[in-house]
C-alpha cells in the first residue's frame, strides 16, 4: 500500500465505488415503461434484458473475483467501469430487442460485475481488524442504498424533463467517475495473520464446495436475488398499473435506498455480536411477512410507501451477514472468489424474478403470483438457514 492509502481513504474510495455502481444499476426499472412505449415493446422484452443484466452480473463476478484477488482490485475495477458506461450508453442507441439484450442486459451486467462492491469490499477489510469486518460489509452496503437514494429520484426527474436517451448518457458519464476512485484501492491481495493453505483461488473453492454450511448460504441468497431484483424492475410499472403518479413509484425505490442504509448498518452491527445464520432467517421471515401484508392490503400512495420503508429495512441487510459468514468461515484471502459464487446463486434468483415478472404479467395482467412465489421462498430461505455450521474452518482456528 502507498503511504496516503489510509484506511479512511480505502474505505472512502470503496463507499464511493459502491455508491455509484450501484446507485445507477438500480435506476434501470425506471426506464421500463418509457422504453417500452418509445419503441412499442412488450414488458417481458425489456425485462429480459435486465434479467440477463443480472444473469451476467452473476456469472462474471466469480471471473472478477478470481482476477481481483490473484492481480489486485484496481484494474478489475477501472477496466469494469469503462464496460459499464459503453453498455449503458449502448441503450440509447438500439431499435431492437437484440441490440437491447446485449448492450442493457450483457455488457451492463458483465459491467456491474467487474465494479462490483464486494470487490471494492474485499479490498476494504485488509485495512481493518476481525472486529470490523462485518460492520465494514453494512457501510459499503448502505453506501451503495445512498447511491439508490441519489439515483432514482434524479433518473426520474432527467427522464421527465429531458427524455430517458438523456438520462442514460448522464448515468454513462457519471459511472467513469469510478475509474480514478478503484486507485484508492491497495493493489496487493495478500492477507497477513491468516492461515492462508491455498496457493490460487481454485484450492479455496474446492474448500467451500466441500462444506455444507457455504451451500445452504449460497441457495438462500437465490431469494434474496428473486425479491429484490423483481421489486427493482417491477414496483415502478406496478405503481404506474394502480394510476398512481410515476413519481410514487421512484420515490418508492429511493425510500427502499433510505431505510436499507439503516437496515445494512444495523444488520453489520448485529453480525459483530451475535448469530449471523439466525440474523438471515429472520431477515427471510420477515420478508414473507411484509409481502403477506402488503399482498391483502389496499393499495395506496401510503401503502406504498409503508412497504418499501418496510422492505428497504430488510432489503441488503442480508449481505453484511452473508458476507460476513463467508469472511468468518473461510477467511478473507479469497473472499472475492467465494463471495462471487455465493452472488452468482444470488444473480439467477434476480434472472428468474426478473423475466418471470414480465412473463406472468403479460400471461395473466397481473404480479399477484410473483407476491404469492416470495412470500414462499422467503418461508424456504428463513429454514435453510438455520442448519448452518458457522465455526471457522480448521485452518483458521489452528492459526
Amino acid at each position: 500500500m502507498k503511504r496516503w492509502q489510509t484506511p479512511i481513504v480505502v474505505l472512502l474510495g470503496g463507499c464511493l465505488i459502491s455508491l455509484i455502481g450501484f446507485g445507477a444499476r438500480s435506476s434501470y426499472g425506471l426506464y421500463l415503461g418509457p422504453i417500452t412505449e418509445a419503441l412499442g415493446w412488450s414488458r417481458e422484452t425489456y425485462a429480459l434484458a435486465m434479467a440477463l443484466q443480472n444473469l451476467f452480473w452473476g456469472l462474471c463476478l466469480p471471473i472478477a473475483g478470481i482476477l481481483a484477488d490473484r492481480y489486485g482490485p484496481v484494474w478489475v475495477i477501472s477496466g469494469g467501469a469503462l464496460v459499464y458506461a459503453v453498455g449503458t450508453f449502448g441503450v440509447t442507441m438500439v431499435d431492437t430487442a437484440v441490440g437491447l439484450h446485449l448492450a442493457g442486459g450483457v455488457l451492463v451486467g458483465t459491467g456491474v460485475a467487474f465494479t462490483a462492491f464486494s470487490l471494492a469490499t474485499a479490498a476494504m477489510l485488509r485495512v481493518v481488524g476481525v472486529e470490523r469486518r462485518t460492520f465494514v460489509i453494512g457501510l459499503c452496503t448502505a453506501a451503495g442504498s445512498v447511491g439508490q437514494v441519489l439515483y432514482s429520484p434524479i433518473t426520474q426527474g432527467m427522464i421527465s424533463g429531458y427524455g430517458w436517451p438523456i438520462a442514460l448518457i448522464v448515468t454513462a458519464v457519471s459511472v467513469c467517475l469510478i475509474v480514478p476512485l478503484a486507485f484508492t484501492l491497495p493493489s496487493d491481495p495478500r492477507v497477513r495473520n491468516e492461515n492462508v493453505v491455498h496457493t490460487d483461488s481454485f484450492g479455496a473453492i474446492r474448500e467451500a464446495f466441500a462444506h455444507r454450511g457455504f451451500m445452504l448460504l449460497t441457495a438462500g441468497f437465490f431469494v434474496c436475488g428473486f425479491h429484490v431484483a423483481f421489486i427493482t424492475v417491477h414496483l415502478p410499472i406496478y405503481v404506474a398499473d394502480l394510476e398512481l403518479a410515476p413519481m410514487v413509484g421512484a420515490l418508492a425505490i429511493s425510500l427502499i435506498g433510505i431505510f436499507n442504509i439503516f437496515g445494512s448498518l444495523l444488520s453489520g452491527a448485529f453480525g459483530q455480536r451475535f448469530s449471523k445464520k439466525l440474523g438471515l432467517s429472520g431477515i427471510y421471515a420477515l420478508r414473507a411477512l411484509v409481502l403477506t401484508i402488503f399482498l391483502l392490503s389496499p393499495k395506496t400512495t401510503e401503502v406504498i410507501y409503508l412497504f418499501a420503508a418496510s422492505m428497504g429495512i430488510l432489503w441488503l441487510s442480508t449481505v453484511p451477514l452473508t458476507a460476513g459468514l463467508v469472511a468468518q468461515v473461510f477467511g478473507i484471502r479469497y473472499m472475492a472468489t467465494l463471495y462471487g459464487f455465493v452472488f452468482l446463486s444470488h444473480q439467477i434468483g434476480s434472472f428468474i424474478g426478473v423475466w418471470m415478472g414480465g412473463y406472468i404479467y403479460d400471461l395473466t395482467g397481473s404480479y399477484d403470483l410473483m407476491w404469492q412465489a416470495g412470500i414462499l421462498l422467503g418461508l424456504v430461505a428463513a429454514v435453510i438457514h438455520l442448519p448452518i455450521d458457522e465455526a471457522p474452518v480448521a485452518r483458521l482456528r489452528r492459526a
